[in-house]
């Protein structure tokens, strides 16, 4: 039974411009390091800048491999059901996404997990540096979760998850935002605060 492995990156940490700063860059430099000896048969990013440009320092260590930009990974929110159990909390950040928003992206996640979270006919790897809201719905995805809970899956700034997919058989969480390759002082970049450990 063949084993895809779909690497999911939130890009790395960007200005108010869009474009990654000095520290996004160590990030995505970090993780392109630590990812250096996975055999990916395609790098895919979302259009934005950030996306584009963390996918950029990631392929730096995979030389040889394609890497492009797909439009099914920018960066909306996915689609929420009328499934009860939504948390007030995430009902009222709902609110201030307009009607179109809901409909692209009630699109656009239906198609990215028609075209990614899929089996393989062969045993291979391929990566997506994507957006918070995407890599949550993935994950919710492979959990089969309620539409909603996507909300309230948050990802750093170049964590790394690793769904798995195989023919006849549920998607296996393997990891969920990795971060122990990042520099400590870049390890917790675009997270909640309130959801920050403790340290020291």
């Amino acid at each position: 039974m063949p084993s895809r492995f779909l690497y999911l990156v939130r890009h790395g940490e960007a200005g108010d411009e869009g474009f990654l700063t000095e520290a996004g860059r160590q990030q995505a430099t970090a993780t392109g390091e630590h990812l250096r000896g996975v055999r990916f048969r395609a790098i895919r990013h979302s259009p934005l800048a950030r996306a584009e440009q963390t996918a950029e320092l990631i392929a730096g260590f995979q030389p040889g491999v394609p890497m492009g930009p797909s439009g099914l990974l920018g960066d909306y929110p996915p689609p929420v059901d009328g499934s009860p159990g939504l948390p007030e909390a995430y009902a009222s950040f709902l609110e201030g996404v307009t009607e179109d928003e809901r409909a692209d992206g009630t699109e656009l996640d239906s198609a990215a997990l028609a075209r990614y979270a899929i089996p393989g006919d062969t045993d291979s790897s391929e990566l997506i540096v994507t957006h918070n809201f995407l890599i949550g719905w993935f994950v919710r995805h492979a959990l089969d979760g309620p539409a909603w809970r996507w909300l309230g899956l948050n990802q750093c700034h170049c964590g790394i998850t690793v769904l798995h997919y195989r023919t006849a058989a549920p998607a296996s969480l393997v990891s969920y935002n990795e971060t122990g390759h990042l520099p400590a002082p870049l390890r917790w970049t675009g997270f909640p605060p309130a959801l920050i450990p403790p340290l020291r």
